[in-house]
């Protein structure tokens, strides 16, 4: 890193644009901004508001991106240690600590005042209660506090459909709650599948994962009992009338996908169906989702089924 980058704010954010963008969590945030389009679409019997839309989705991908900034931070030094996580910006030196926090108070004030000037107060602090619980709460104490750290932590990561309901409603109601739920149920199997085959990387560090505290016999039971209740969950949207007979035959099909995943991680010999599972969950979420999409537009088209 030259002395001139240093000097120069604007030549260094461009000469590691890539090391920004990484910290982002890129792909992570774009699963969250597209939960939050579907609950915006799901709210409106209709055409979505330009303005709430584009400045909602807007501001909660630049919030997502502020937490997950706040994370690499946060983590740098468990980051260094871990093999999955060794080659991230802060462990490599592409950026120090000070760059990573200024770059995700700009970003994440930014989000903050486009949500409060464009969308409304109520997604604002919806918004903002969220980057506090992903970045700080969880990050910094529950997820070395207790192996249930994805599950209580998960509501954070959950907001997004939520969000992008109330940004262009308003409000919360019963139906964004359950969008919320659904997201909820399904994060512990998605991320203990990674715990799964991330095991002794988590130990080395102390991170109390489900299968470095229980094991993972133990953990393989809880991701099958989660997957159970994620299928029930999932058929609710039909149950009250959200969605219709489409997402109902998609959410059978993707769910009996997951169960069959996770039934295969009890197979011992399936080294590599840990991270096929949780592969596989990140596909799951982004077609369920897409389907709940489709299936409300469809009949806009005149299309019914």
């Amino acid at each position: 890193m030259t002395s001139q980058s240093l000097n120069n704010p604007v030549s260094h954010a461009l000469a590691h644009w890539r090391d920004y963008l990484e910290i982002t969590k890129p792909k992570v945030v774009l699963l969250l901004v597209f939960t939050a389009l579907v609950g915006m679409a799901l709210a409106m019997p209709a055409w979505l508001p330009l303005q709430e839309s584009v400045f909602g989705l807007i501001g909660i991908g630049l919030a997502s991106s502020s937490a997950a900034a706040i994370n690499h931070v946060i983590d740098q030094r468990t980051d260094a240690i871990m093999k999955r996580t060794e080659n991230r910006p802060i462990p490599q030196g592409a950026l120090t600590t000070k760059q990573c926090l200024i770059f995700a108070f700009l970003i994440g004030g930014l989000g903050m005042f486009l949500l409060i000037a464009y969308v409304n107060l109520l997604t604002a602090i919806l918004t903002f209660f969220s980057l506090i619980g992903y970045a700080v709460v969880y990050t910094m104490y529950l997820k070395r506090a207790t192996p249930q750290n994805i599950v209580i932590g998960g509501a954070a990561g959950a907001m997004p459909p939520l969000l992008g309901w109330a940004a262009v409603t308003g409000d919360v109601t019963a139906e964004s709650l359950l969008l919320f739920l659904i997201v909820f149920v399904w994060t512990p199997p998605h991320f203990w599948a990674l715990a799964i085959h991330r095991r002794d990387d988590y130990a080395k560090v102390d991170i109390p994962m489900l299968p470095v505290t229980h094991g993972i016999p133990f953990t393989r039971v809880q991701i099958m009992l989660y997957t159970v209740l994620l299928v029930v969950v999932t058929i609710f949207p039909y149950l009250i009338q959200m969605n219709g007979l489409l997402y109902l035959i998609a959410a059978l099909v993707l769910g009996g996908r997951f169960l069959y995943h996770a039934w295969k991680l009890f197979d011992e010999n399936a080294e590599r169906q840990p991270i096929k599972t949780f592969v596989f969950s990140i596909n799951y979420l982004m077609w369920l989702f897409g389907f709940m999409l489709v299936d409300h537009y469809l009949p806009l088209f005149g299309v019914h089924i």
